[in-house]
């Protein structure tokens, strides 16, 4: 079912120097979090439908919307977007160093041990309009 042009996207704006294997499990969580924050009217926005091969088998819930994935030179450059994205109302997730090793409550414990500027940002995942997400992320770069 065609439902127009997109108007909105997804990205991930991720800190380059943070190994790979751990910016993929922070993707994972920060994107599944953003969907679950997500409000009725931005699920409908983000375009989830099932995609249905040549043989009728069903690949569900894929995204309309464009995801990109950008890097950051560092933690404060994503500390800076997530900032404007609580000043602006735009949904986010984010990620940082105290989300691993150990069990979900020692990470839990430890980011509530550890004041907002000791914290690395791994990575944020944004969702909106795509002029805005742009105006906001628009001087990153491709993760490659």
């Amino acid at each position: 079912m065609d439902q127009g042009p997109t108007t909105h996207k997804f990205v991930a704006l991720m800190n380059k120097k943070v190994e790979p294997g751990r910016i993929m499990n922070a993707i994972g969580h920060l994107t599944a979090g953003l969907v679950n924050r997500a409000t009725e009217e931005q699920r409908q926005a983000m375009r989830f439908q099932d995609y249905i091969d040549a043989n009728g088998g069903v690949h569900p819930s894929i995204s309309d919307d464009p995801f990109i994935i950008l890097k950051a030179d560092n933690s404060n450059k994503i500390r800076t977007v997530r900032n404007t994205c609580i000043q602006q109302g735009i949904p986010f997730t984010d990620f940082t160093h105290t989300m691993v090793e150990g069990t979900y409550l020692d990470q839990q414990n430890r980011t509530k041990e550890t004041l907002e500027e000791q914290l690395e940002y791994f990575g944020i995942v944004l969702f909106g309009p795509i002029e805005v997400i742009r105006e906001l992320t628009g001087k990153f770069s491709l993760w490659t």
